[in-house]
């Protein structure tokens, strides 16, 4: 029998971002005799999730989040074969070669002189170096996309009060996705030019309402990611209500979908006066505590109607962008909720007593969000890394508790390792051990699809599903897995081949994030008696 060895070496002050070292590890780990891989920046969390996987030593623990730390997991040969291939692999793609004649610019100042006519900045930079490549770009009078986080919020506040004075877009930070005259910018999808135009702080949000929109054969004018932190009283809906002004001047916008968690009182009053003074009617999606029917407002010439679920938004920008009737929304709404109690009497019906509890796995932020509010409404309390209330916190967040939903696009599980809309390996590892939980019924996830995302997220998923199934069926359970995607055909994955993937391993695939939902909550509230 050949011994396992783990080999690890910590590299002092080499930062590599985490799409490059997940890229490397997977060729790592395709060696043969070695059995696992890891590289990533030496934070506390990742060094937390390499010892889960058993893949730590302890001369690693003095690695800081500027260190480069590479284990291997083999018998001993391939082992350190292993290691040095890492090391070669990511020099050679620091080095690659260029194509003879063409100059990579290497500052923000050079790339401006070779583009002139580029008006914005896409930036993506660890935290600490962002901020001065943001000041820049403003100052050269570009519009800014700030995809990194760990910004401080004095640094937002004074970005975009300079961008609001000078009549700039300042995205971010922590901005994901953008769709800018069809371009879709860091996270986004293939998408139809169409008539509505979307204003979001919540970048999956953005992405579930647009791709909705998208099936029911509706397009986007521009889609204006401003980041979580907007709507703050601190950062006052700065960039929300400059992207607003935006769109209700640009001649391709008719209809304007607005995105964001609740905000203050006097936040909202400003955001729902900057809509109600424009001509174009408008769709509101502020998340509350729960999803209670809100009525709509004629404050003024812009119509504002309310919506409480991304679902419901896209429905009715897609009614009001074609001139059909808001009253048949309802309606078909109501009939959808009537359709999922019937699936879900014939799902609970496959479950063994002591089966009562939900867990939901969620790449995006928005989506577990707004599935958090909709359980809100059947089953309390709803456990969670991102609580709807402080007392439901999760007191280790590598643990499950009764009903319980992870944002695994948080910091807390992103920082120095690649997002999950790209990296599954953390929400199978979850997937699992939720499956060997006998008291589990239902898991719900989402799979984003688009630009960025992963090129084949049922190649990873499905298989993890089909495991947890088995799982379960060896212990004479059945596990309910509930999926939505968020993603268009013309997406690089094509939803329908996702789709028709999923629904192959065993997931029950629905229509939208909130139907998904509603269909969880459903099916643990009928759930057959202990």
């Amino acid at each position: 029998m050949i011994s396992m060895a783990i080999l690890c070496r910590r590299k002092e002050s080499q930062y590599y971002d985490s799409v490059t070292l997940m890229t490397v590890a997977r060729k790592i780990k395709s060696i043969s005799g070695i059995e696992d891989a890891a590289l990533v920046m030496g934070t506390k969390a990742n060094k937390d999730l390499l010892k889960e996987a058993k893949l730590f030593s302890p001369e690693l623990e003095e690695a800081t989040s500027n260190d480069l730390i590479i284990v291997v997991m083999g018998d001993e040969p391939n082992a350190s074969k292993a290691i040095v291939q890492a090391e070669d692999f990511l020099t050679r793609r620091t080095i690659q070669a260029k194509p003879f004649g063409e100059h990579q610019p290497r500052t923000l100042r050079s790339a401006v002189r070779m583009g002139q006519e580029s008006n914005l900045a896409l930036i993506s930079l660890p935290g600490q170096y962002a901020v001065a490549e943001a000041w820049d770009a403003l100052h050269y009078g570009l519009h800014v996309l700030l995809f990194s986080n760990n910004i401080p919020l004095a640094d937002e506040i004074a970005l975009k009060r300079y961008a609001v004075d000078h009549n700039l877009l300042m995205m971010g930070p922590g901005a994901g996705t953008a769709i800018i005259n069809g371009v879709a910018l860091g996270f986004g999808n293939a998408l139809p030019r169409g008539p509505v135009g979307v204003v979001s702080a919540a970048g999956t949000g953005l992405q579930e309402v647009s791709t909705l929109l998208a099936k029911q054969g509706v397009g986007i004018s521009h889609g204006i990611g401003v980041g979580g932190r907007d709507l703050s009283d601190e950062v006052d809906a700065m960039m929300m209500i400059q992207a607003i002004e935006a769109l209700q001047v640009d001649q391709g916008t008719e209809v304007i979908v607005a995105i964001s968690k609740y905000p203050s009182s006097n936040v909202t009053k400003k955001v729902f006066s900057k809509l109600e003074a424009g001509t174009k009617p408008s769709v509101v999606i502020f998340m509350g505590e729960s999803i209670a029917p809100i009525p709509n407002q004629h404050l003024g010439r812009g119509m504002i109607i309310f919506a409480n679920t991304l679902q419901e938004a896209a429905m009715k920008a897609a009614t009001l962008a074609t001139g059909g009737d808001l009253t048949v929304v309802d309606e078909q709404l109501d009939q959808q909720l009537i359709d999922l109690q019937s699936q879900a009497y014939k799902l609970a019906s496959l479950l063994k007593p002591g089966q009562r509890y939900l867990r939901g796995l969620f790449s995006g932020g928005t989506l577990c969000e707004e599935a958090m509010r909709i359980w809100f409404d059947r089953i309390q309390p709803v456990w969670s890394n991102v609580p709807l209330k402080d007392e439901w916190k999760l007191h280790d967040s590598k643990r499950s508790h009764e009903h319980c939903a992870w944002d695994l696009g948080a910091e807390e599980f992103t920082l120095g390792r690649p997002h999950p809309m790209i990296d599954h390996d953390l929400r199978i590892s979850r997937l699992l051990e939720e499956a060997n939980d006998h008291s589990v019924a239902v898991i719900q996830m989402d799979v984003v699809l688009g630009y960025g995302a992963h090129p084949n997220p049922a190649s990873e998923l499905g298989p993890a599903i089909e495991k947890a199934k088995r799982i379960a069926d060896q212990n004479e359970r059945s596990l309910i897995i509930l999926l939505s995607i968020t993603g268009t055909d013309d997406d690089p994955q094509n939803l329908n081949h996702q789709q028709d993937a999923f629904e192959r391993a065993g997931a029950t695939v629905l229509e939208s994030n909130a139907a998904a939902s509603w269909l969880a909550a459903m099916i643990v509230v009928i759930k057959p008696p202990d």
